[in-house]
């Protein structure tokens, strides 16, 4: 398992309970159908390392990551290729581990350039869509946006 770690650059870090298998929260991380019921509807992502994944966010802004590792149920990684300049060359990490109650994630967002507003805004939007991933897998309805921040 390799896994990226910028710790000498700002990061974003979360922790949460999944109250599922760590088998469904890695398919809501990994699958277009879980992408788009959690992030964004306008997704296209394929679970395979080295593909680049398309994240929508309105007509005039997207991301693009590629899928630097994946390890079922374990662990996926993405690279930013293409987003807001403070974006550029981040990396997004997502560790699972299994609990008595289903799955812990440890987020990780990692190799910003500098603390920023940009760095700010992206760390309470990270945790509104975590809870959105949180609520997809748990009741089968996440909050993607643009409706995220309204729950």
């Amino acid at each position: 398992m390799s896994i990226l770690s910028f710790t000498t650059t700002p990061a974003i870090h979360h922790r949460l309970l999944i109250e599922k298998s760590p088998d469904i929260v890695y398919a809501a991380l990994t699958t277009q159908d879980g992408l788009s019921g959690w992030w964004t509807p306008d997704t296209i992502a394929l679970p395979k390392v080295g593909s680049v994944s398309r994240f929508s966010f309105g007509p005039d802004y997207y991301k693009e990551l590629e899928v630097a590792d994946l390890v079922p149920g374990k662990l996926v990684q993405w690279r930013c290729l293409k987003g807001f300049d403070d974006w550029l060359g981040t990396v997004i990490t997502f560790e699972l581990e299994r609990h008595p109650k289903g799955t812990v994630i440890l987020f990780h967002h990692e190799a910003w350039k500098a603390y920023s507003k940009e760095f700010a805004s992206c760390s309470f939007d990270w945790a509104l869509f975590l809870r959105s991933l949180k609520h997809l897998c748990e009741i089968g309805k996440g909050y993607p946006y643009p409706d995220f921040n309204k729950v």
